[in-house]
């Protein structure tokens, strides 16, 4: 387990925006390598921490880094996917919440493991699932969904232009035998677009690999799910955290909090909006925050990365 590096992208950032009260109770939902958790475990004294992940790998890599949180207990780790939060949460005592952070990336070991099938650099069965008990892995998308279906997840969750040339290569593939590795995937992608696409707009495969690993893990219904659940346990003051890396978790975010944070419909001529229809919740942010010139230096998963915060105002 020591590949469990991970450079944490606007680290600091993101828990200085949930401005940590030494006392208060805290979520990371997205564990992966302790970045987050342990910067807010420096921050916190009589205060503690509920830290989840649904990869057990960074479970037990954790519970030996952060060991000493653990015995002191100052930090739980509670192994299961962030959209259970609310129940998790509630099997712990924890009704109310002063903040929470989620790093939406996926831990570059998930990546760099080559047997997991994230990345499309290296050769390895399709997986893909970031809970291993996931009855879905990414051979079962690639082999058994329909065309249709294939056609709308590369096209909502990667935003491929190809995405029905792609689609029936893999359909006309498979009928004449199994598309079992990432290796078989990015063959036929490259098979399937233009070359003249190829040339730009980096590795050919990224959007399709990227649109399955959402479909994989349900990524954004889960997100969303989690999200609204969060806003709901935040106590007054409290703050949310969170760092996206694609367009599409962004969007959702960004509609979600500025729905929070506006009013609702009112009558016309209204002179003065009544106290209980002021929203219940603040942007802290207005536009996101993104990574400085040195961290885009330092790591190139961070150019793409934007951090939004809100805030509750009232019950």
């Amino acid at each position: 387990m020591s590949g469990f590096k991970h450079v944490t992208v606007l680290l600091h950032e993101a828990v200085d925006g949930l401005d940590v009260d030494p006392n208060g109770t805290y979520v990371d939902a997205t564990l992966g390598g302790g970045g987050h958790t342990t910067e807010i475990l420096k921050r916190i004294d009589k205060g503690h921490l509920y830290s989840f992940d649904q990869d057990e790998e960074a479970i037990s890599y954790n519970q030996q880094h952060l060991r000493q949180y653990v015995e002191n207990d100052k930090l739980t780790l509670i192994h299961d996917n962030f959209r259970n939060i609310k129940v998790a949460l509630a099997d712990q005592g924890i009704s109310k919440i002063d903040g929470i952070v989620y790093d939406l990336g996926v831990s570059s070991p998930q990546f760099d493991e080559a047997g997991r099938g994230f990345s499309y650099r290296f050769e390895a069965h399709l997986d893909m699932r970031m809970d291993q008990d996931n009855p879905v892995d990414a051979w079962k998308v690639i082999n058994e969904w329909p065309y249709e279906k294939l056609v709308r997840i590369f096209y909502r969750y990667g935003e491929e232009k190809f995405s029905k040339q792609i689609a029936r290569r893999i359909e006309r593939t498979r009928e004449d035998h199994p598309i079992n590795t990432t290796t078989d995937l990015v063959t036929l992608i490259k098979e399937a677009i233009p070359a003249a696409a190829r040339r730009h707009g980096g590795h050919p495969a990224k959007k399709v690999f990227q649109a399955v690993r959402i479909a994989v893990n349900d990524e954004l219904s889960a997100l969303e799910d989690s999200l609204e659940q969060s806003l709901e346990l935040l106590a007054v003051g409290g703050r949310i955290s969170v760092i996206t890396f694609q367009s599409l978790e962004d969007r959702l975010v960004k509609t979600m909090f500025k729905e929070k944070a506006s009013l609702p419909e009112l009558p016309p001529n209204l002179p003065v909006i009544p106290k209980e229809l002021q929203p219940k919740y603040k942007l802290i942010t207005r536009k996101p925050i993104i990574p400085n010139e040195d961290e885009l230096a330092d790591n190139h998963r961070a150019h793409s990365a934007k951090l939004r915060i809100i805030e509750r105002t009232k019950i």
